[in-house]
């Protein structure tokens, strides 16, 4: 399993809330949780088959961005 960290702009629980069932389609078996405390809200994504840049795409269709660490 890979394990993929983005910075993003996923700021709070709203935002959470948000891109939750985007991500949780995307990466329902795997996983992922954002890290709302951290300076660059770090998102932590574990997957076998989603790339980066679906996860990139995903986000930035329900308003957020992630650039990959």
């Amino acid at each position: 399993m890979e394990i993929l960290r983005f910075k993003t702009n996923i700021n709070c629980a709203s935002c959470v809330s948000n891109v939750t069932p985007v991500l949780t389609e995307l990466l329902a078996e795997s996983g992922w949780k954002v890290d709302t405390a951290a300076p660059d809200k770090i998102l932590t994504v574990h997957t076998e088959t989603v790339s980066a840049a679906t996860i990139i795409a995903a986000l930035q269709k329900v308003g957020y961005t992630a650039v990959l660490l």
